[in-house]
């Protein structure tokens, strides 16, 4: 089953327009060639015939293993605090990431 692959230059700048992203004309050809080549592995991956395949949705045989959700005191303050590079009164200090007018 092959099918005709309509990956265009335009269409993956528009694609990558709608993400957000901008790409130069280099990076636009090389992504085009990059999506027709997954797209015709796809392809030859939809050849292979799985008539009497047995669908597979786990790899191995191991089920979920549950535990009981139990709360149990994990970290005190003291001990995660003497790990902490720097500490102020009390708590965890951490570089300012916003400047005085609360712009980033």
């Amino acid at each position: 089953m092959t099918t005709e692959n309509n990956i265009t230059k335009k269409g993956v700048e528009h694609v990558a327009t709608l993400a957000k992203l901008k790409f130069n004309d280099e990076q636009l050809e090389k992504f085009t060639d990059q999506i027709e080549d997954i797209i015709d592995l796809v392809d030859t991956l939809n050849e292979v015939d799985t008539t009497n395949v047995e669908p597979t949705f786990n790899v191995t045989d191991q089920l979920n293993r549950m535990r009981e959700d139990v709360a149990v005191r994990s970290n005190d303050k003291e001990a995660l605090l003497a790990n902490a590079p720097e500490t102020e009164n009390g708590f965890i200090r951490v570089p300012a990431i916003l400047d005085e007018s609360g712009e980033a």
